[in-house]
């Protein structure tokens, strides 16, 4: 098995198809956060930035509208094709690889090394944060934002623990396995980077919300197509899928604002490195 496989697996298929689909959709879920870990990295025009796990792109055409010169870097061939689609369409001039950001044969080039939610997934982070520490420059940064313990996503854990009566008992997660709370532990962020040769190494906590929009039906469906639950819920029947989607608008109106909109809270690390 090659590096990452299961991984590259998932994003080629029902990940990344689902991605596509519901491009607008997850864009408008994440635009707080990606808004701020933007700010937080703070990329300057002219500045050469590689966007990890890019996705369908829209944080390659944040950076490139706001002068840098971008290369997305995805594993997922459908988020990459609709990213591509998009930088044309705006008319950016943007590159994009589909490549694994763990063995990929960077040379030392960018000012930045960026990611919105792409570096959790690896089989290896610390070979994989050797090989991103190989593509800057000298004294230039990788600025990331990550998910903290699933309690504090309630936009994950919520729907999770709605639909657990209606699934087969699953053993404890592994904290550290590849995924979307793998770097929970700002501790072990800490541990990797310095291991690989980062200085400076910070974490910040940012904490938000989740604008999922107004229909709760709708709310509801996506969970079972992306995030946690489209995980666990596995090959379960029809009949239980209703019965789960019943179970997750009930639990996520409570996150309804004032205006009608669904809002659950979000918890992320903002982490920072500098290569010496």
């Amino acid at each position: 098995m090659t590096a990452n496989e299961d991984q590259i697996k998932f994003w080629n298929e029902k990940a990344g198809q689902n991605w596509t689909v519901l491009q607008e959709r997850m864009d408008a879920n994440l635009a707080d956060i990606g808004d701020a870990v933007l700010a937080f990295a703070s990329a300057k025009p002219g500045d050469t930035v590689l966007d990890v796990g890019c996705g369908t792109g829209a944080t390659s055409l944040a950076l490139a509208t706001a002068g840098a010169k971008v290369t997305g870097l995805d594993v997922s061939r459908p988020m990459l094709d609709l990213a591509r689609s998009r930088a044309i369409q705006a008319g950016l001039d943007i590159s994009f690889i589909e490549a694994d950001a763990s063995t990929y044969a960077f040379q030392p080039e960018f000012d930045l090394v960026f990611s919105r939610f792409g570096v959790m997934f690896f089989d290896d982070p610390i070979g994989a944060f050797a090989n991103l520490h190989k593509a800057l420059k000298p004294g230039r940064r990788l600025a990331f934002v990550c998910w903290r313990t699933a309690p504090e996503n309630l936009w994950a854990f919520t729907p999770l623990a709605a639909a657990r009566p209606f699934l087969p008992e699953q053993p404890p997660p592994d904290p550290n396995a590849p995924g979307p709370f793998a770097f929970a532990d700002p501790q072990r962020i800490l541990s990797i980077l310095t291991d690989v040769g980062f200085h400076h190494v910070e974490t910040s906590k940012y904490d938000g919300v989740m604008r999922m929009g107004s229909d709760i039906a709708a709310i509801a469906a996506q969970t079972l197509q992306i995030g946690p639950l489209s995980r666990a819920i596995g090959e379960a029947d029809e009949a239980t899928r209703a019965k789960i989607v019943e179970a997750v608008r009930a639990a996520m109106a409570k996150f309804k604002t004032p205006d009608g909109e669904i809002a659950p809270p979000t918890a992320c690390w903002l982490v920072s490195a500098v290569k010496a």
